[in-house]
């Protein structure tokens, strides 16, 4: 069983750039985010075992995201 990913970033090359590395060492990317609201919606729905969440993000800050993460499932 791979470990199942959830990355959230705002810049869009980085992102691809991150998901294709993780893909391509055998790890699950389960969703991608652009924002942090989208980045708890989106653990929420997808369960991941870990998040990479850059802090500085529109809509809803990386940190705040992670906060409201940890209070809505402190598993992950």
């Amino acid at each position: 069983m791979s470990l199942r990913l959830l990355i959230a970033d705002d810049h869009p090359a980085l992102l691809k750039g991150l998901r294709d590395s993780l893909a391509d060492v055998g790890f699950d990317v389960v969703a991608e985010a652009n924002d942090g609201q989208q980045a708890v919606d989106l653990t929420l729905e997808h369960r991941p075992d870990v998040i990479i969440m850059d802090i500085g993000m529109p809509e809803l800050d990386g940190l705040e995201a992670t906060r409201r993460i940890m209070a809505a499932r402190p598993t992950a």
